[in-house]
């Protein structure tokens, strides 16, 4: 076969296969186009998920007629002040981006610099259909109609449109987190979905894109080593999210995605986090343009440091310093008048055992609310009702105590068991979601109040997709509005738990693994996450009948010996290992 030149259409849809993988990543490259423009407002609208349209409007520079035409040419661009590649300072400079995007849409531009007159070029498919002036205002406004429309091939690769919106959403929020000096608005299908005002701190626009809360639950970072400068925000330790979409990195202003500075993260927190949960930060990296490489991906998502070791170092650093600064400081901190109950005499007679609330060898902790007609629950010690058992009676013994309000010290005819709490009732929570649904479904309770929780929309429409599924775990969810899901009934088996905290993990773990996994593999993700938030924590101050309880359930329940996340729930020291450590053997 002989050696041909491809045809201009043909290599623009070759170049659109790098650059447009889908409508999140056209909408990219025109937000950027309109940030490099230096524009101070940028208005996106967008229609089924990006796929039927995507409009960005800006009040930028413009371009005249001649750089308009100039704009839909292949390896043109405004943004290299000279032939270096690697002295690009502005988010992107693919020449490429928007002729491929013309090629495979239909796309029209509508532009007018200050003091001169604007004007339309309307490309369909890799061939002009219009050009004519225009009375627009100054600035640009970008339309792309129809993505891929005539392309079926790669637009059957396309995912549904709530999954391309939520795609979509996610790259405004970046580039928006990126520049708090510019004012940003989102709508979709008519619907203003994001806004957010320019001149913003950045710890403002941050708290206000990621989650409100964070504002109060967070440190500011700014440290500077080695000619690099790390700032942004840091969520506290005990601020955490159930999976790492909630981290966001960006370079000289570029956002990332970056495998040494995801790794940077979690090492910084190491110590502070249990391996199933991710911190919440926004990093912003300054570093010299010679000492990166941002050519390393077609999107501009990647970098490469001169320096790799330092990059890391300055942001682990950086964390670990602020994390220190940040002292006794923990998220959602106890309200004063709730500290004052543990000083109020107890006017009440105390109530019964709490494992006595459980089926035999069931155990459940059901949380004891304060109500409007009796005192504040009290902090006593408990009286001794009944003998303790004899440790020979059972595997895993009787329990003798608690250390540091997280693990049971238990006797054994054979040795001395120590259990993790937390782990181990997480694992007897799974069991009994597993078997619940395996039985004809999870029994419910019905809150007496239903709880609104706020999130954004991708997260509500995620979790509107799995309501029917979820209502099979005992989870009954409504939409309350674009914002927000109406929680009516828990799973029995959780008790009274932190239904906020419950659904936000779980629309997280849809969001972030829905596509990948199999039915089963999402029923054991939902079941999992429920049982974490169901189980009781470490930080827990058990009586004895609860230690008890919990111990003989773990005897009879199948997989008690890890928790949900592979790690063991219970250990033993024989005597003989005991009398070692004494110098006994």
């Amino acid at each position: 076969m002989s050696i041909r030149r491809l045809p201009e259409h043909l290599v623009n849809r070759i170049a659109a296969g790098e650059v447009v993988e889908r409508p999140a990543s056209a909408l990219k490259e025109l937000v950027e186009n309109a940030i490099d423009a230096g524009a101070s407002r940028i208005a996106v609208k967008i229609a089924g998920g990006g796929i039927d349209l995507i409009e960005v409007s800006d009040d930028g520079c413009g371009m005249t007629p001649p750089e308009m035409a100039l704009s839909l040419e292949r390896h043109a661009t405004s943004k290299l002040p000279d032939d270096r590649i690697e002295a690009v300072t502005t988010l992107g400079f693919r020449g490429e981006a928007l002729p491929s995007i013309a090629s495979v849409a239909r796309l029209a531009i509508e532009s007018r610099p200050v003091g001169a007159e604007g004007w339309l070029r309307t490309v369909d498919n890799g061939e002009v259909v219009e050009d004519r002036p225009a009375a627009v205002p100054p600035g640009t406004r970008i339309r792309v109609e129809g993505l891929f429309a005539r392309v079926p091939a790669r637009r059957k690769f396309l995912r549904s449109a709530r999954a391309e919106f939520g795609a979509c959403v996610d790259q405004v929020k970046r580039l928006a987190m990126a520049r708090s000096d510019i004012a940003f608005s989102l709508d979709h299908d008519g619907r203003r979905v994001l806004s957010v005002q320019g001149a913003e701190s950045r710890p403002e626009r941050v708290a206000g894109l990621i989650d409100r809360a964070l504002a109060a639950n967070s440190i500011g970072l700014d440290w500077a080593r080695e000619g690099m400068r790390l700032g942004g925000v840091a969520g506290l330790p005990t601020f955490h999210r159930g999976v790492a979409d909630h981290q966001y990195l960006f370079v000289n202003g570029r956002p990332v995605r970056d495998r040494l500075l995801a790794g940077a993260v979690r090492g910084a927190y190491a110590e502070m986090l249990a391996r199933d949960r991710h911190a919440v930060v926004a990093l912003f990296l300054d570093v010299d343009p010679d000492l990166i490489d941002v050519n390393v991906h077609p999107a501009k998502t990647e970098v490469r440091f001169h320096d790799p070791a330092a990059a890391r170092g300055l942001i682990v650093g950086g964390l670990r310093r602020a994390l220190d600064e940040a002292g006794f400081r923990a998220a959602q901190r106890p309200a004063d008048v709730a500290m004052t109950a543990w000083t109020s005499e107890p006017v009440a007679a105390p109530l019964p055992p709490l494992a006595e609330a459980a089926p035999s060898p069931g155990f459940a902790f059901h949380e004891r609310r304060p109500t409007f007609f009796a005192p504040p629950p009290q902090a006593r010690a408990e009286p001794a009702v009944e003998p303790v058992p004899a440790s020979t009676q059972f595997p895993l013994g009787a329990a003798r105590g608690q250390v540091a309000r997280t693990y049971i010290v238990a006797e054994a005819e054979d040795g001395l068991v120590l259990v993790d709490q937390h782990a181990a009732h997480e694992r007897l929570v799974l069991e009994r979601m597993r078997k619940g649904l395996a039985t004809g479904g999870v029994k419910t309770q019905a809150l007496l109040i239903p709880e609104v929780v706020e999130l954004d929309e991708v997260a509500c429409d995620a979790l509107e997709d799995r309501a029917a599924e979820l209502a099979e775990f005992g989870l009954e969810l409504e939409r309350f509005g674009p914002r927000a899901m109406l929680v009516r009934a828990t799973p029995a088996v959780l008790g009274q738990g932190d239904v906020v905290g419950l659904v936000t993990d779980l629309a997280d773990e849809i969001r972030a693994h829905d596509a990948a996994l199999s039915l089963k593999e999402r029923i054991d993700h939902v079941a999992a996450t429920m049982a974490c938030h169901g189980s009781v924590r470490a930080g827990r101050v058990l009586s004895v009948a609860e230690m008890n309880a919990l111990l003989r359930e773990m005897e009879v329940t199948p997989h008690s010996g890890q928790c949900n996340h592979g790690r063991p729930t219970w250990i033993k020291l024989a005597h003989g290992d005991i009398e070692r450590l004494f110098g006994r053997k």
